[in-house]
Protein backbone atom coordinates (compact mmCIF):
# COMPACT_ATOMS: atom_id res chain seq x y z
CA UNK A 1 0.00 0.00 0.00
CA UNK A 2 1.08 3.54 -1.17
CA UNK A 3 0.59 6.11 1.38
CA UNK A 4 1.09 10.30 0.78
CA UNK A 5 0.55 12.10 3.68
CA UNK A 6 -0.30 15.93 2.79
CA UNK A 7 0.41 18.49 5.92
CA UNK A 8 1.61 21.39 6.89
CA UNK A 9 4.00 19.39 9.91
CA UNK A 10 6.29 17.05 8.76
CA UNK A 11 8.18 16.95 11.45
CA UNK A 12 5.61 15.58 13.73
CA UNK A 13 5.27 11.94 11.88
CA UNK A 14 8.86 10.70 11.48
CA UNK A 15 9.03 8.57 14.51
CA UNK A 16 5.49 7.23 13.87
CA UNK A 17 6.45 5.17 10.74
CA UNK A 18 9.92 4.62 11.84
CA UNK A 19 9.01 2.96 15.11
CA UNK A 20 6.85 -0.61 15.60
CA UNK A 21 4.86 -2.16 13.84
CA UNK A 22 4.48 0.63 11.33
CA UNK A 23 8.20 0.97 11.22
CA UNK A 24 8.81 -3.13 10.34
CA UNK A 25 5.78 -2.71 7.62
CA UNK A 26 7.85 0.03 6.20
CA UNK A 27 11.46 -1.88 6.37
CA UNK A 28 9.49 -4.91 4.66
CA UNK A 29 8.11 -3.08 1.72
CA UNK A 30 4.32 -3.96 2.79
CA UNK A 31 3.58 0.24 3.21
CA UNK A 32 5.19 2.69 1.48
CA UNK A 33 4.54 6.27 3.11
CA UNK A 34 5.59 9.48 1.65
CA UNK A 35 4.96 12.60 4.02
CA UNK A 36 4.77 16.45 2.21
CA UNK A 37 4.84 20.00 3.38
CA UNK A 38 1.73 21.36 1.74
CA UNK A 39 3.80 24.85 1.70
CA UNK A 40 6.05 23.49 -0.56
CA UNK A 41 2.96 23.77 -3.86
CA UNK A 42 1.77 27.29 -2.20
CA UNK A 43 2.45 30.05 -4.77
CA UNK A 44 2.60 32.89 -1.97
CA UNK A 45 6.57 34.41 -1.83
CA UNK A 46 6.30 34.02 1.96
CA UNK A 47 4.76 30.46 2.02
CA UNK A 48 1.24 31.34 2.77
CA UNK A 49 -0.75 28.84 3.15
CA UNK A 50 -4.05 30.31 4.97
CA UNK A 51 -6.46 33.22 4.73
CA UNK A 52 -9.08 35.22 6.72
CA UNK A 53 -12.79 33.41 5.57
CA UNK A 54 -15.28 35.14 3.55
CA UNK A 55 -17.93 36.13 5.64
CA UNK A 56 -15.99 36.64 8.78
CA UNK A 57 -15.56 34.83 11.73
CA UNK A 58 -12.48 33.58 14.08
CA UNK A 59 -9.42 31.89 12.72
CA UNK A 60 -7.77 31.12 9.67
CA UNK A 61 -8.54 28.93 6.72
CA UNK A 62 -6.15 26.74 4.49
CA UNK A 63 -5.97 28.42 1.23
CA UNK A 64 -7.53 26.09 -2.28
CA UNK A 65 -4.63 26.58 -4.05
CA UNK A 66 -1.75 24.82 -2.17
CA UNK A 67 -3.93 21.68 -1.68
CA UNK A 68 -5.30 21.47 -5.04
CA UNK A 69 -1.95 21.80 -6.54
CA UNK A 70 -0.20 19.21 -3.55
CA UNK A 71 -3.45 16.58 -4.37
CA UNK A 72 -2.96 16.64 -7.70
CA UNK A 73 0.71 15.96 -7.62
CA UNK A 74 0.45 13.02 -5.59
CA UNK A 75 -2.76 11.46 -6.60
CA UNK A 76 -2.89 8.55 -9.05
CA UNK A 77 -6.25 7.62 -10.83
CA UNK A 78 -8.63 5.61 -8.70
CA UNK A 79 -6.82 6.49 -5.43
CA UNK A 80 -9.06 8.09 -2.24
CA UNK A 81 -8.35 11.14 -0.96
CA UNK A 82 -9.27 11.26 2.37
CA UNK A 83 -9.52 14.42 4.42
CA UNK A 84 -9.15 14.20 8.14
CA UNK A 85 -11.79 16.18 10.21
CA UNK A 86 -14.23 16.88 13.26
CA UNK A 87 -16.97 16.14 10.90
CA UNK A 88 -16.48 13.15 8.53
CA UNK A 89 -17.52 9.64 8.87
CA UNK A 90 -16.39 7.99 12.32
CA UNK A 91 -13.32 6.00 12.17
CA UNK A 92 -14.27 2.05 13.00
CA UNK A 93 -12.06 -1.22 12.34
CA UNK A 94 -14.60 -2.56 9.33
CA UNK A 95 -13.58 0.89 8.06
CA UNK A 96 -10.14 0.63 8.66
CA UNK A 97 -10.37 -3.30 7.07
CA UNK A 98 -12.01 -1.46 4.20
CA UNK A 99 -9.49 1.17 3.19
CA UNK A 100 -6.64 -1.57 3.95
CA UNK A 101 -7.48 -2.88 0.84
CA UNK A 102 -6.91 0.20 -1.43
CA UNK A 103 -3.32 0.74 -3.28
CA UNK A 104 -3.42 4.41 -2.69
CA UNK A 105 -4.08 6.52 -0.34
CA UNK A 106 -3.81 10.79 0.08
CA UNK A 107 -4.66 11.91 3.52
CA UNK A 108 -5.00 15.49 3.62
CA UNK A 109 -4.33 16.64 7.55
CA UNK A 110 -5.97 20.22 7.69
CA UNK A 111 -5.34 23.19 10.46
CA UNK A 112 -6.49 26.52 11.50
CA UNK A 113 -10.71 26.56 10.72
CA UNK A 114 -9.93 23.71 7.98
CA UNK A 115 -9.76 23.86 4.54
CA UNK A 116 -11.17 26.18 1.77
CA UNK A 117 -14.75 24.07 1.02
CA UNK A 118 -14.06 23.75 -2.74
CA UNK A 119 -11.06 21.24 -1.91
CA UNK A 120 -13.54 18.99 -0.49
CA UNK A 121 -16.11 19.33 -2.95
CA UNK A 122 -13.83 19.24 -5.65
CA UNK A 123 -10.91 16.36 -4.12
CA UNK A 124 -11.85 14.67 -1.76
CA UNK A 125 -13.46 11.56 -2.07
CA UNK A 126 -13.79 10.34 2.10
CA UNK A 127 -13.76 12.44 5.09
CA UNK A 128 -13.06 10.85 8.28
CA UNK A 129 -12.86 11.61 12.06
CA UNK A 130 -10.93 9.40 14.69
CA UNK A 131 -13.30 10.89 17.29
CA UNK A 132 -15.74 13.78 18.96
CA UNK A 133 -13.32 16.06 19.93
CA UNK A 134 -11.12 18.77 18.04
CA UNK A 135 -7.44 18.51 17.70
CA UNK A 136 -4.82 21.19 16.84
CA UNK A 137 -4.36 20.07 13.26
CA UNK A 138 -5.46 16.91 11.50
CA UNK A 139 -2.14 15.03 11.38
CA UNK A 140 -2.00 12.89 14.25
CA UNK A 141 -5.71 12.23 13.31
CA UNK A 142 -4.02 11.00 9.91
CA UNK A 143 -1.44 8.91 12.00
CA UNK A 144 -4.03 7.41 13.74
CA UNK A 145 -5.56 6.53 11.15
CA UNK A 146 -2.48 4.36 9.02
CA UNK A 147 -1.83 2.73 12.35
CA UNK A 148 -5.11 1.50 12.57
CA UNK A 149 -5.87 0.18 9.16
CA UNK A 150 -1.95 -1.06 9.09
CA UNK A 151 -3.11 -3.47 11.63
CA UNK A 152 -5.61 -5.22 9.09
CA UNK A 153 -3.12 -5.93 5.86
CA UNK A 154 -1.70 -8.76 5.69
CA UNK A 155 2.03 -9.69 7.31
CA UNK A 156 2.27 -6.29 8.93
CA UNK A 157 1.32 -8.44 12.41
CA UNK A 158 3.88 -11.22 13.30
CA UNK A 159 0.96 -13.62 14.24
CA UNK A 160 -2.75 -13.06 12.01
CA UNK A 161 -4.68 -14.46 15.28
CA UNK A 162 -3.46 -11.17 17.25
CA UNK A 163 -6.58 -9.35 15.32
CA UNK A 164 -8.61 -11.89 16.79
CA UNK A 165 -9.07 -10.90 20.46
CA UNK A 166 -8.61 -7.00 19.81
CA UNK A 167 -11.78 -4.62 20.93
CA UNK A 168 -13.97 -3.96 18.39
CA UNK A 169 -12.84 -6.80 16.10
CA UNK A 170 -16.32 -7.76 16.19
CA UNK A 171 -18.74 -5.79 18.31
CA UNK A 172 -17.18 -6.52 21.93
CA UNK A 173 -14.56 -5.42 23.77
CA UNK A 174 -11.14 -7.14 24.48
CA UNK A 175 -11.09 -9.92 27.23
CA UNK A 176 -8.40 -9.94 30.40
CA UNK A 177 -5.13 -11.58 29.82
CA UNK A 178 -2.19 -12.23 32.11
CA UNK A 179 1.13 -13.28 31.60
CA UNK A 180 3.52 -15.06 34.52
CA UNK A 181 3.57 -15.64 36.88
CA UNK A 182 0.10 -16.78 38.06
CA UNK A 183 0.76 -15.21 42.13
CA UNK A 184 1.87 -11.78 41.93
CA UNK A 185 1.64 -10.31 45.12
CA UNK A 186 -1.42 -12.19 46.00
CA UNK A 187 -2.90 -11.83 43.21
CA UNK A 188 -4.05 -14.96 41.31
CA UNK A 189 -4.76 -15.49 37.92
CA UNK A 190 -7.75 -17.04 37.13
CA UNK A 191 -8.09 -20.78 37.40
CA UNK A 192 -8.98 -21.48 34.08
CA UNK A 193 -6.40 -19.52 31.77
CA UNK A 194 -4.19 -22.66 34.24
CA UNK A 195 -6.44 -25.56 32.98
CA UNK A 196 -5.05 -26.24 29.70
CA UNK A 197 -8.87 -26.96 28.25
CA UNK A 198 -9.02 -24.62 25.41
CA UNK A 199 -12.66 -24.72 25.37
CA UNK A 200 -13.34 -23.69 28.60
CA UNK A 201 -10.90 -20.89 28.00
CA UNK A 202 -12.81 -19.67 25.17
CA UNK A 203 -15.96 -19.70 26.68
CA UNK A 204 -14.67 -17.64 30.19
CA UNK A 205 -13.03 -15.07 27.26
CA UNK A 206 -16.26 -14.78 25.70
CA UNK A 207 -17.97 -14.59 29.09
CA UNK A 208 -15.47 -11.75 29.94
CA UNK A 209 -15.84 -9.36 27.09
CA UNK A 210 -19.86 -9.77 27.10
CA UNK A 211 -19.44 -8.55 30.93
CA UNK A 212 -17.29 -5.89 30.44
CA UNK A 213 -19.17 -4.57 26.88
CA UNK A 214 -21.99 -4.74 28.99
CA UNK A 215 -20.97 -2.25 31.46
CA UNK A 216 -18.81 0.22 29.61
CA UNK A 217 -20.19 0.29 25.92
CA UNK A 218 -23.61 -0.95 26.74
CA UNK A 219 -24.16 0.55 22.66
CA UNK A 220 -21.76 -2.04 21.27
CA UNK A 221 -23.40 -4.75 23.49
CA UNK A 222 -26.83 -4.09 22.49
CA UNK A 223 -25.05 -4.12 18.59
CA UNK A 224 -23.87 -7.93 19.55
CA UNK A 225 -27.17 -8.88 21.11
CA UNK A 226 -29.01 -7.79 17.77
CA UNK A 227 -26.88 -9.29 15.49
CA UNK A 228 -27.16 -12.63 17.71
Amino acid sequence: MRIDLLTLFPGMVGGFFSESILGRAVENGLLNVAVHDIRDWSQDRHQRVDDTPFGGGAGMLMSPQPLFDAIEAVRTPGCQIVYLCPDGEPLSNALARSLSAERHLVLVSGHYEGIDQRVRDALITREISIGDYVLTNGTLAAVVLVDCLARQIPGVLGEENSLTGDSFTGSLLAFPQYTRPADFRGMMVPPVLLSGDHGAIAKWRHEQQALKTQSRRPDLFQKQTKNT
